[in-house]
């Protein structure tokens, strides 16, 4: 992981520049290399019906390895510098890193223009296509499930937040990136924006990129990462999870449209139980139903330092620490977006009204009012 700062202060203004600094970054960096034609035959040639997934940066392939191992292969886009990017880090990030709530990262190719990640294939997808989006509806995702998947996901943070070194910070938690196997465990993937966090530094400066809807506040509009940024956006998963809802629905009543402002309603009124999925038709623990949605406000409080860490979390959510201990404050909400010409903005905004669907922005070298504060190059990964 040393390499790691090496990865974005070269200049890639130049195709073959570009490759020569790719190949220089992976060859220090114990990951096994598949050569292009390995993963064409893994794949069937990348036929459309070996398709499992697509994102903003590329296509994602069900296919066979020549030991028989079943994996998923993400093929970058050629034309996407920002996957360049992310493919780098990625491989940095979690290459040689094992933990039963991680994605495994298999190894890679970067043989001439192909940019490709070979991970372990998971059988059923992630949160938000099965649980929050309605497909796969053989999978029956009880009380006693969702409690694991949202124990493993604090686990696989607290791994990466206090156990790893140096440690890291993913900045895109969400349901997205949260993919489930063959029993339902969660794996937490995508590792494309992740930053490696030295423990003498209070804070990383960065540009600002992550989810809006899942994005804390104070880091989308001051650019100063913190553990607490993840965390906000676990809280944020966490409620999604046991309400089995999207973030935002724009067909709710104005004051139900995000789920932080109706967890925090409820939890004043008292009726905090009523934020449960009522798929689940009562059959959960109410307490333990109380306890979950205490926690998901705890990780999304206005103020990053009244969030707990990540270990805290977990102790928390396995009984090891008393939840009704702890005072919760208000949570930290992003206000809604407001577009601001302006002659020097070059911004693409997209406006979704169906429910499950995240707003999308996109911004290069523009400066953007969301509301009161003023988001520089911000990078939302939408999708």
């Amino acid at each position: 992981m040393t390499c790691f700062s090496r990865c974005f202060s070269r200049n890639a203004s130049s195709p073959t520049r570009q490759r020569v600094n790719i190949d220089e970054e992976i060859s220090g960096i114990e990951t096994k290399l598949y050569s292009y034609r390995e993963l064409q035959i893994a794949t069937d040639k990348f036929n459309p019906a070996n398709k499992i997934g697509e994102g903003g940066f590329g296509s994602v392939y069900k296919g066979k390895l020549n030991d028989g191992t079943l994996a998923a292969v993400k093929v970058l886009s050629a034309e996407s510098q920002q996957g360049v990017r992310e493919f780098l880090t990625e491989i940095v990030a979690i290459s040689g890193i094992e933990h039963e709530n991680l994605v495994k990262l298999y190894g890679c190719c970067a043989e001439g223009d192909h940019r490709i990640l070979v991970y372990g294939y998971l059988e059923n997808n992630s949160l938000s296509q099965t649980l929050l989006g309605g497909c796969c509806s053989g999978l029956q995702f009880s009380w006693k499930t969702r409690t694991k998947i949202c124990v493993g996901v604090a686990r696989g943070i607290m791994f990466l937040h206090e156990e790893i070194k140096p440690h890291i910070v993913h900045r895109d938690i969400k349901a997205s990136n949260i993919l489930l196997d063959k029993n339902l465990n969660p794996k937490i993937s995508d590792f494309g924006l992740a930053k490696l966090f030295p423990e003498n530094q209070t804070h990383i400066s960065t540009r600002v990129a992550g989810t809006i809807g899942y994005m804390a506040p104070e880091y989308a509009s001051r650019g100063q990462l913190t553990r607490k940024a993840d965390i906000y956006s676990f809280g944020v998963l966490l409620m999604e999870v046991l309400s089995g809802s999207f973030n935002t629905n724009k067909r709710l009543p104005a004051e139900d449209r995000h789920i932080l402002k109706r967890a925090w309603r409820l939890y004043e009124e008292g009726n905090i139980v009523h934020f449960v999925d009522t798929a689940l038709e009562g059959d959960f623990d109410v307490d333990e139903a109380r306890k979950y949605l205490k926690i998901g406000l705890l990780c999304t409080q206005e103020k990053p330092n009244n969030r707990p860490s990540m270990s805290i979390v977990v102790r928390m959510m396995t009984g090891e620490m008393d939840v009704d201990e702890k005072t919760i404050s208000r949570p930290g909400l992003m206000p809604q977006f407001v577009p601001v010409e302006s002659s020097q903005s070059n911004t693409s905004y997209t406006s979704s009204t169906g429910s499950g669907n995240q707003d999308k922005l996109s911004s290069h070298n523009t400066t953007m009012t969301y509301a009161t504060m003023t988001f520089t190059s911000i990078y939302d990964r939408s999708n």
